[in-house]
């Protein structure tokens, strides 16, 4: 029996490779498609930071970074994955968060206590079409000025896999990973497009967050875990947990 990813593309392979090395059987069925959004520099703005919520931010601008000034400003990236992928496309200076905007947005401000980021500098904010959390606006509410650029957005997919739906038929899918409201949403209508919702939510739904955990428990999956904290070991951790009465 497989677990079904629906992380979209290419992160669900890293993902995959993981739970591979852990024993899993794994069915990759990617419910949103990245698309760039064309990003124009303003040349003459004099940023004080960088700060993005997504590896995709930086993926979306990937042609436009070579050789950019933004390379020599400090990044402010949610988490370890971000900050991963900062490092890769050329930033030196990353500071990682915890993991979610709360967690970016203390650091923003714990850099500037130190005395290490200028208040009155704007900050660049890479980011994507749809928003989980207004976190330019909190920060304009604690005095900063923030400009968001748009380089990505997020293109929910409309169908399962057809080996996906055979697999959910046949009860060969034994868990499902959800990594975002959005995709939980689109996992959700394509599972019902392809009529295969009842056997799909009767299975254990392992989410990142209590967030992602409501869209399918209000769904009507009964089986709906979320992770303690936002990353994927932790999300793994509640796979484990799911499944640990079944012997793979």
């Amino acid at each position: 029996m497989a677990v079904l990813v629906t992380r979209p593309h290419p992160d669900d392979e890293a993902t995959a490779a993981a739970l591979r090395a852990k024993g899993f059987e794994v069915m990759l069925a990617p419910m949103l498609r990245f698309e760039p959004v064309a990003f124009h520099d303003d040349g003459d703005a004099r940023y004080g930071a960088v700060i993005v919520t997504s590896a995709n931010a930086l993926r979306g601008i990937a042609t436009h970074l070579e050789g950019s000034r933004l390379l020599k400003l400090p990044l402010f990236a949610v988490g370890e994955h971000t900050a991963s992928a900062a490092h890769r496309a050329g930033f030196d200076n990353v500071i990682p968060a915890n993991g979610d905007a709360a967690s970016l947005r203390d650091s923003v401000l714990a850099s500037v206590k130190a005395k290490e980021l200028k208040k009155a500098s704007p900050l660049l904010y890479l980011a994507g079409a749809d928003l989980a959390r207004d976190l330019a606006g909190e920060l304009d509410e604690r005095g900063f000025t923030v400009v968001t650029h748009t380089t990505y957005r997020m293109i929910p997919v409309s169908s399962l896999p057809r080996e996906a739906c055979e697999a959910f038929a046949a009860s060969g899918i034994e868990a499902v990973l959800h990594y975002s409201r959005r995709s939980a949403r689109a996992f959700l209508d394509a599972a019902r497009a392809g009529g295969v919702e009842i056997s799909a939510l009767a299975i254990p739904q392992c989410c990142i967050s209590a967030a992602v955990a409501s869209v399918v428990r209000d769904a009507g999956a009964t089986q709906v875990m979320a992770a303690a904290s936002s990353d994927e070991n932790a999300l793994f951790e509640v796979l484990d947990r799911a499944l640990r009465p079944v012997s793979r």
